[in-house]
């Protein structure tokens, strides 16, 4: 068995092309389009990056994106300040603050500042509770990507062994909610759990994201799982892995995704996505 590559920057191309034609023809009869506004807090240079790869995004597909950076000393007051006039804004659709924030600061009280109508990461706790219930309206934007994906493979989920490596806000938690709506037998695993092993080896899907170059591998895994690695590592020779050993799980699984070019792609696509939708559903007519 040799696993099929699950393409994500392939598809990511294709969903943007559909986005861009929707813009293409708002601006052809002068109608709004659909704006973003990103917030950068501090000197992080993987956020940079991301920022500068987010704004290129928009700039493809024709959104109104404008970005706004702070240093790490603002006080959580003007942060806030700045999030409400943006609330209000209404050539603004989207609005999302470039993760980490500042030790000072935490996630949970600036997400709940944005308007859930705007929060286009799915971070508010009311967007996250509308999935728990069942009823997603905006989704966080990488398990959105990895279902999106594994969707246009045509990969029948239901009734599925998950298994979620790595239980954070971003990734593992909304990523188990999607699992349960799409009727998988979802398990989610972290740093205190004991013999993953025993876990992986039982699992028809596995979910990876816990930052750790090349931390599975395909020994563990049954022959024929669907591996999705979420996780992107730079090594000290400058290449950008994975958190699984890609090798040896290529002859091992039925699909896997590439690190680059898998999840990242669909990631900031479901962005672009969430986007739209927030604009559609929300504008003022």
């Amino acid at each position: 068995m040799v696993a099929q590559i699950l393409d994500g920057l392939k598809l990511a191309k294709k969903i943007q092309k559909k986005i861009k034609k929707i813009i293409c023809k708002r601006k052809k009869n002068n109608l709004i389009i659909p704006g973003l506004a990103i917030i950068l807090i501090g000197n992080n240079t993987s956020s940079k990056i991301y920022i500068k790869n987010k704004k290129i995004a928009c700039n493809k597909v024709g959104f109104l994106s404008k970005i706004y950076k702070f240093s790490e000393k603002i006080n959580k007051k003007k942060i806030i300040s700045i999030i409400k006039k943006l609330n209000n804004n209404k050539l603004i659709h989207g609005i999302l603050i470039q993760l980490p924030l500042p030790n000072k600061i935490t996630t949970l009280e600036i997400s709940k500042k944005i308007s859930y109508k705007k929060d286009v990461d799915g971070f508010h706790p009311l967007n996250m509770g509308l999935l728990c219930q069942r009823n997603p309206n905006i989704r966080s934007c990488t398990p959105l990507g990895i279902i999106n994906l594994l969707k246009e493979y045509k990969i029948k989920i239901k009734g599925m062994n998950a298994l979620i490596i790595g239980a954070s806000n971003i990734v593992g938690r909304p990523m188990m909610l999607e699992l349960l709506l799409a009727g998988c037998t979802t398990t989610i695993t972290h740093r205190f759990t004991k013999n993953l092993y025993e876990y992986v080896k039982k699992a028809d899907l596995i979910i990876i994201a816990i930052g750790k170059p090349n931390f599975l591998h395909g020994k563990w895994i049954k022959k024929g799982a669907i591996i999705i690695d979420v996780g992107i590592n730079r090594l000290e020779n400058g290449k950008i892995v994975g958190d699984v050993n890609f090798k040896s799980m290529y002859k091992k699984a039925s699909y896997i995704t590439p690190v680059p070019g898998g999840v990242g792609p669909m990631t900031i696509t479901s962005l672009l996505q969430n986007t739209l939708y927030s604009f559609k559903k929300y504008q003022k007519k």
